[in-house]
């Protein structure tokens, strides 16, 4: 059995572009999957530990289960673990660390997420929680909008925003804003990104404020429970995720992100629908990334 640590993954020099297509394939075999839905325990406040199984299809005769903990007040807040498996033998063949994988994979279903659902002239891009997720949603949406003008607009919190702007000083496409208030945040924005991992109650009280033609994807579920039944469009990356919601039987229209993908149903139909992704997190993309690094590695 291998053990692959988060060091020896990073040292493969995996593109943020490679993450983005690793993510698209993976949209696009879920049908043929086995993917319950993840468990998720609490076991104080709002802290978690998440179990997220998935077998992959037939040719590749691989079962994997992530274990990821969040707990608040740590740093990283976020650890994870991936066991892979066999089906043929059923012997467990590796231990990987996934704190790179859930990262980039998390920021990489944002990234898709943005190019597939925004309108067709977005310019200003906001991001709210700037911590690793954040940071990867960025690295991946830089690398596949390399020609584009972006103007990211940055919710201020301690030095988060100036820390971020450091992070990308040549960036020659992108300019940068910072706000103090969440109205300021979302006042014109094209695409409005929230990778707060705890938050209370709603982020932006006045869905008015959000603008025709608006897409917002928050990588969690909290804090836009009410755009859920005045947005035009509602999009997941698996129904099983959020049809537990409470507004879920009021969503106006719905659909996974794989079957617009794959040309099974229609994305953004025009520049006016507003549009909510939910990015909550598949273990089957955090399964076929292991499967991959584990064969770079080979």
């Amino acid at each position: 059995m291998k053990i692959i640590s988060s060091e020896q993954i990073q040292s493969l020099g995996i593109t943020p572009e490679k993450c983005v297509e690793w993510v698209k394939e993976a949209f696009l075999i879920k049908e043929r999957c086995q993917l319950p839905p993840k468990i998720s325990l609490h076991p104080q406040g709002t802290d978690f530990i998440n179990t997220m199984p998935c077998i992959l299809p037939s040719e590749y005769h691989t079962f994997g289960c992530k274990v990821v903990t969040r707990i608040k007040g740590q740093h990283p807040a976020l650890n994870s673990e991936m066991m892979m498996f066999d089906t043929l033998s059923g012997k467990m063949t590796a231990l990987v660390n996934t704190d790179w994988i859930t990262a980039m994979r998390t920021g990489a279903v944002a990234a898709l997420a943005i190019n597939t659902f925004r309108q067709s002239k977005s310019k200003i891009y906001s991001f709210v929680g700037l911590g690793v997720m954040g940071h990867a949603t960025l690295d991946c949406l830089f690398a596949t909008n390399k020609n584009q003008p972006l103007t990211i607009r940055l919710k201020k919190y301690k030095d988060h925003a100036e820390k971020t702007m450091e992070r990308y000083p040549d960036y020659d496409n992108v300019s940068w804003e910072v706000v103090e208030t969440m109205e300021e945040l979302v006042d014109c924005a094209d695409v409005v990104v929230s990778c707060i991992t705890d938050a209370n109650g709603l982020l932006v009280n006045d869905t008015d404020l959000f603008k025709p033609g608006v897409l917002v994807v928050p990588v969690h579920t909290r804090g836009f429970q009410n755009c859920d039944t005045v947005f035009d469009k509602i999009f997941a990356d698996d129904e099983g995720h959020v049809k537990g919601f409470k507004y879920f039987s009021q969503f106006r229209q719905f659909a996974e992100i794989g079957d617009v993908l794959s040309g099974r149903i229609a994305g953004r139909a025009n520049d006016v629908e507003r549009i909510l992704s939910y990015n909550i997190g598949l273990g089957l993309h955090d399964v076929l990334y292991s499967e991959k690094i584990i064969k770079l590695l080979q």
